[in-house]
């Protein structure tokens, strides 16, 4: 690989696509959640992690009760950092290797039916157009990077858990992608790459992602949050909105079918967790 995470230092793990030649001269940055694709990736391998033993039944239920808040609400820097906290007190103790194994046996069934097409075509544009893509993620290097393979993606910049001596998580991260510390990274992976930054493109949904969206010179907001929105809107970005799924029968053939009913099943188990939060309020008032 090209560019290593020794390279850009503990603040980033940043590293070349195997097998890649590409040799940008721009870039294009993408947060992952929401931009493209639909749901929290951490969260959509609840079930497989439940399988494998990693998650109790009432971890399950939280997870879909928060995915369907981030879907409708969004997620705000205290949300953020609720969700980090949980996350880290979750995972500790569970082995990376094994982690990232379930994520490569799973990835296709579980995101598959999750990405945007928009988003999809808007990759295929920019490497047509010989830049550099590269996704940005406050998500796990383990869930990260699989997916990034599985994209055709160039380059991954993700948040990278500590590990022990057995390769157990200790509960403490080692660089976390998010807010300011992705436009720090952009910056590192643009200095050792010699990509020009007001030259390149960045993709996000959430406010959170502002540093991320300044520095380069064509931010654009994607789905945005109503704060986001208001700052694209202030600063003359340009606005899109995603929400074609990917055509499975063009992307992925015909075994994909089950992992459309999958995520199916998945939206209608978080609507009910939403319907009985709605409705547990309305009684206690």
């Amino acid at each position: 690989m090209r560019c290593t995470r020794r390279d850009l230092g503990a603040r980033a793990a940043v590293g070349r696509k195997a097998g890649s030649t590409l040799a940008a001269v721009e870039a294009a940055f993408f947060d992952l959640d929401k931009t493209v694709i639909a749901k929290s990736s951490v969260l959509a391998f609840g079930r497989p992690f439940y399988r494998e033993g990693l998650l109790s039944r009432s971890a399950i239920v939280k997870s879909a009760y928060a995915q369907v808040i981030f879907m409708l609400v969004g997620a705000d820097e205290q949300k953020m950092e609720k969700l980090r906290v949980a996350m880290l007190q979750m995972i500790r103790g569970w082995n990376q290797d094994h982690v990232a194994q379930i994520v490569r046996e799973t990835l296709a069934a579980v995101v598959t039916p999750i990405i945007f097409k928009e988003a999809l075509d808007l990759i295929d544009e920019h490497h047509a157009a010989g830049r550099m893509v590269v996704l940005v993620s406050s998500a796990p290097e383990e869930v990260v990077r699989p997916l990034g393979e599985h994209l055709g993606i160039d380059e991954v910049i993700a948040t990278r858990a500590e590990v022990d001596e057995r390769g157990d998580y200790t509960g403490e991260l080692a660089f976390y992608g998010y807010g300011p510390f992705k436009a720090e990274a952009i910056e590192a992976l643009a200095a050792l790459e010699g990509i020009p930054l007001e030259r390149s493109y960045a993709y996000s949904d959430s406010i959170t992602d502002a540093p991320m969206l300044r520095v380069v010179g064509h931010p654009v907001a994607v789905n945005p949050d109503r704060e986001l929105a208001k700052l694209a809107q202030a600063e003359g970005w340009e606005i899109l909105n995603f929400a074609k799924p990917v055509r499975l029968r063009d992307r992925v053939g015909r075994e994909s079918a089950w992992a459309a009913s999958g995520a199916l099943a998945a939206a209608g188990a978080g609507a009910a967790v939403w319907w009985w939060w709605r409705h547990r309020e309305h009684v206690a008032a």
